[in-house]
Parts: structure tokens; C-alpha cells; sequence
């Protein structure tokens, strides 16, 4: 992999770390960087990185799919993930390139923006565990389904226009409960949908410059302009966001034995006990 240009000015102005400390870490909203036009993320750049990535680190499918689609529904694209990205603009198709972090030029990139963040991170929700980096390169149309994450997130928008539509983290009447518990106990991201969901959500658009906030486990998905685009997620964990997966894992296997948990609380701080004990059980080998 070549060497990098050298980024001179802070790719996230002090306007944009402002608002990041009245959102962070439970609302989503537009933040603005200035990551400029840089080699690693051309798109012959991403192709090459996609052709060298394991098969386990890229994701691509047709783009243009309902936002409720089942995992077990999505069909392949037919080609290799270096033709979906050097022709993205016309094969109607969307990836992902995960854990860009692999390749020492991206964790370079990387851990260069999430310092950056951390005087606002750490004093939140503490020391920004397992960075990772994902790109995503869709067509013009594409749709990416309904779903949530479990990491703190900023997606930065490097070309082409997008709209991020959010609805709010632990809010049941978007994704319930169990669903929560399907994903952390290894289930699929994508969340079932329902037309009544719309009008719920905060609509982000999203051009170059634009970045959004995405809070630990928000609902959303992802509705392409009309030219292809290119985005880079830089996220990370914290003790909060484990937390939170294990209260979720705890909760399922209350479930198997009859319970019915109530949703842990967003600042899973006042959910310790629970994890504390989980924790306890699985060193134990009590629990799986």
C-alpha cells in the first residue's frame, strides 16, 4: 500500500467538536470534517484494498433493496468485489469493506481521526476501546436496510450525497427488546421493519464535508443519492457500550429459563450489577 498524503489542518473543526460534546453519547446529528481528497480512498484505492481483504472482511450485494430485507433474502451482485467498486456507478450494487484497520496505512488514517475525538470522548464515556474503520461504496439509488450497530460512530461522507435515517437508541417501538438480545448473542444486524416507523426518525442528509453521529445500537438505515458514494465509519467501543452488550446477553438467558427482562437503561452504568454478575457466571463457566 502507498504512503498517504500528509493531513496538515484537523480534519474535525473546533465548531464540530462543540456540538459533539452536546451529543455525545445519545443523540445522532450532523457534525462537518475536512478529510480532503485523499489517495487511500480513491475508488481504484478501494478496490485494490478490497481485492487484498480477506473474504470475511467485505460485504456487497445489490443496492437497490427494501429496507426491511431479511439477511437470508439478499441475493448476490455476480461480480468480485473489485468490479463492484471500480464500477459502482452503473452496477446498482453497495459495500462495505470492514476492519480497514488490518492494512497499517488505514489504522495510520484511523487512529489519526479518533484522536482527534478523544478529548471529547474519553471525558464521556472513557478510554475508545477496539477502533476499527469501514467504507462504504454504493451507487447512485442504493438502498442499505434497516439495522443497528453495537460501536460509537461517526460516518464522514467523501463524495456523492446520502441521507442517514435515525431513530432513537433503546426506544422499543423501533427495536424491541429481544431483538437487542438476538443481535448480541450473534445474530444478524438487519431489524425487522414496519411502514409505521416512518415519520419516527431524524433524516440527516449527508454531502462531502458532512458527517453524522451515530449513537451505540440507534436504528437506521441508509438511502443513497443520485451518484455513487463513498463513506468512511471510524468507530470504537467503550466500557459503556460492552456494558450494554452484556446486560442485553444477561437478559436472553434470563429469557431461556422463563423470565421476561425489562429493556436495560441507555447508561448501562446503573446496569452494573448485571453485568458484573454476567461476567462472574461466564469466567465461572456457569453460563454460555
Amino acid at each position: 500500500m502507498t504512503a498517504h498524503r500528509t493531513i496538515d489542518l484537523p480534519v474535525f473543526p473546533a465548531e464540530t467538536l462543540a456540538v459533539m460534546e452536546a451529543l455525545y453519547p445519545l443523540r445522532a446529528g450532523l457534525l462537518h470534517h475536512r478529510l480532503p481528497d485523499h489517495p487511500l480512498l480513491s475508488l481504484e484505492a478501494l478496490a485494490a484494498l478490497g481485492e487484498s481483504l480477506p473474504a470475511g472482511q467485505v460485504e456487497y450485494n445489490p443496492g437497490d433493496l427494501p429496507v426491511g430485507i431479511a439477511p437470508e433474502d439478499v441475493p448476490s451482485n455476480g461480480l468480485s468485489i473489485g468490479e463492484t467498486i471500480r464500477t459502482i456507478d452503473s452496477n446498482r450494487s453497495w459495500a462495505v469493506l470492514k476492519n480497514i484497520e488490518t492494512v497499517p496505512d488505514y489504522r495510520d488514517l484511523l487512529m489519526r481521526l479518533l484522536g482527534e475525538l478523544e478529548p471529547v470522548v474519553a471525558p464521556r464515556t472513557g478510554a475508545m476501546l477496539t477502533p476499527q474503520g469501514f467504507v462504504f461504496v454504493s451507487s447512485p439509488g442504493s438502498i442499505t436496510p434497516y439495522h443497528f450497530d453495537p460501536e460509537h460512530n461517526i460516518l464522514l461522507q467523501l463524495r456523492g450525497t446520502k441521507v442517514m435515517n435515525v431513530w432513537p437508541a433503546g426506544d422499543e417501538r423501533f427495536a424491541h427488546r429481544i431483538e437487542h438480545e438476538r443481535y448480541h448473542n450473534g445474530g444478524h444486524r438487519n431489524l425487522p421493519w414496519r411502514e409505521d416507523f416512518e415519520g419516527g426518525q431524524q433524516a440527516v442528509p449527508l454531502a462531502p464535508g458532512d458527517a453524522v453521529l451515530m449513537p451505540v445500537m440507534a436504528p437506521h438505515f441508509v438511502a443513497n443519492g443520485d451518484a455513487p458514494s463513498i463513506s468512511l465509519s471510524i468507530t470504537w467501543r467503550s466500557e459503556w457500550s460492552y456494558r450494554e452488550s452484556e446486560a442485553h446477553v444477561a437478559n436472553a438467558a434470563l429469557r431461556r429459563v422463563g423470565l421476561d427482562p425489562k429493556m436495560p437503561p441507555r447508561w448501562p452504568r446503573h446496569a452494573r450489577a448485571k453485568t458484573i454478575a454476567w461476567r462472574a457466571l461466564r469466567k465461572l463457566r456457569l453460563v454460555e
